[in-house]
């Protein structure tokens, strides 16, 4: 390939002329050199052209094979990437870089994946989507149209928001921590939503405020879960935090609450964000300690697991198997007469957005070779801010000019402004569109104006009719 001579460009080829081409290259390169670099075409699968090489494969590193995050609505399509139907190199000239893109039709699926596996599993459940992962108006409208789930909020301005979308006050969960008297003030006007309380002396103060009212109460188990056991993604692990009653603590907000008349009808609980399948025995942990807390409080008909289920963000992350996840619940609350209900967020959203950009610069400063972007880490905090790894994406790569290794960097004059490191990819040029994956979680709605660099576009997707439960379809625009 131009400018790269040890990337072999196999793209085009069949399983059988990929094999004999890598075999010859191989053969013809020196012993014990380093290895061969390969592009396989769409029709060739990596395992089986590995074991097609025999003891040659052992020479060789893939790195135009289908991408780990490809699926059948996020992939190369005629050499340019699509989200659903969406041409993003096509939309990126049409609206603007920096834009969040969000398909709604795989939150929805996302969404749908979630409630089946807890259907599956026996246990009578509620879905809340987390508002805090993506607060966008349409996406908000999108699934309250849809039916198929309530909203968990953390503020009263978030309140105001999800009302203001169309969702009614029996459909909210509100969970909020550090609340002032303005909160509580808010949150009495409203006694059909479920307002779970996460300290004793917020319960003291509703309980004030609405005697003989119904209410959740957060505890904290003790056990923490976060993705890839990152100690800052933790709600509930050794480290004291301020989120939820401890169990040292059960008698005092009992005391309370019978106090004030309160009647304790709901249990809650999120012990982490992003965790995956690796940390599903931690979270088998965690939900055994959540459980002894039933016997305190026998006026008990619901549990709210919170949220906290993650996606991959590298090759080597093993997806939530959310049939085990759902085994996990159903084992610790199922048969009980108990209802379920959990409030994912990064779940839904995340894998279902990317943040379009453009190359600003390429340019190498001793031996790093480095990529700007129009768009730096106040547009999406959580890989500066939690170390969550960010998958930058070419939008439409030249890959007849080579590759090159880059460190893609953005706009804001901060040092944890650095977006990936030692990233192999197509040989970028300034003006070049660059998607940052899964940004459709914690992204937008984390953003800021740091350095007045605060404005980005936003878009939703939408592919197909919404489908409401129990009413034919509606044709929408997207």
């Amino acid at each position: 390939m131009q400018g790269d001579p040890d990337v072999l460009d196999c793209r085009g080829l069949s399983p059988a002329l990929t094999v004999m081409r890598i075999k010859q290259a191989v053969s013809a390169g020196p012993d014990g050199d380093g290895p061969l670099e390969v592009i396989l075409g769409d029709g060739c699968n990596q395992k089986r052209i590995s074991g097609a090489l025999a003891g040659a494969a052992e020479r060789v590193r893939y790195l135009g094979t289908v991408p780990w995050w490809q699926r059948a609505d996020l992939g190369y399509r005629a050499g340019r990437l699509h989200l659903g139907g969406t041409d993003l190199a096509e939309l990126a000239g049409q609206v603007g870089t920096p834009a969040y893109v969000l398909r709604a039709d795989r939150v929805r699926d996302n969404l749908d994946r979630v409630a089946a596996a807890l259907t599956e599993a026996g246990i009578d459940h509620r879905v809340h989507y987390a508002v805090k992962a993506n607060r966008t108006p349409a996406l908000l409208a999108y699934l309250r149209t849809t039916g198929r789930c309530g909203v968990d909020v953390c503020s009263t301005g978030e309140v105001a928001h999800v009302l203001a979308c169309g969702f009614p006050a029996e459909s909210i969960s509100f969970t909020g921590t550090s609340l002032s008297a303005r909160d509580i003030e808010v949150l009495a006007r409203y006694p059909r939503m479920r307002v779970n309380l996460d300290s004793v002396a917020s319960l003291d103060a509703l309980g004030r405020a609405c005697p003989g009212r119904a209410v959740g109460l957060r505890i904290n188990p003790g056990v923490g879960v976060g993705y890839q056991d990152d100690d800052r993604l933790s709600y509930s692990g050794a480290v004291t935090t301020k989120f939820g009653i401890y169990a040292e603590h059960v008698a005092e907000a009992a005391e309370v609450a019978a106090r004030r008349g309160l009647l304790v009808t709901r249990l809650h609980l999120h012990v982490g964000c992003g965790y995956l399948d690796a940390q599903l025995d931690q979270f088998d942990r965690a939900l055994a300690a959540a459980a002894e807390f039933l016997p305190r409080f026998p006026d008990v008909t619901e549990v709210n697991l919170g949220g906290g289920l993650g996606v991959p963000h590298t090759a080597t992350d093993q997806p939530l198997d959310l049939r085990r996840w759902a085994g996990v619940v159903a084992r610790h609350f199922g048969g009980r007469g108990l209802t379920v209900a959990v409030e994912p967020g990064d779940y839904l959203v995340k894998d279902a957005g990317v943040l379009l950009t453009t190359v600003t610069y390429v340019e190498r400063r001793r031996d790093v070779l480095f990529a700007g972007l129009d768009a730096g880490f106040n547009l999406a905090m959580e890989p500066a801010f939690y170390g969550l790894p960010c998958e930058p994406a070419a939008v439409a790569p030249r890959w007849d000019e080579g590759t090159d290794t880059y460190t893609m960097v953005g706009n804001i004059n901060e040092a944890l402004d650095v977006w990936a490191t030692g990233r192999r990819m197509p040989k970028l040029r300034a003006g070049d569109p660059v998607a940052l994956l899964n940004s459709g979680g914690y992204a937008a709605s984390m953003s800021s104006d740091h350095c007045l660099r605060g404005q980005a576009a936003s878009v939703l997707l939408i592919d197909e009719p919404v489908s409401v439960p129990g009413r034919p379809p509606t044709a929408t625009g997207g």
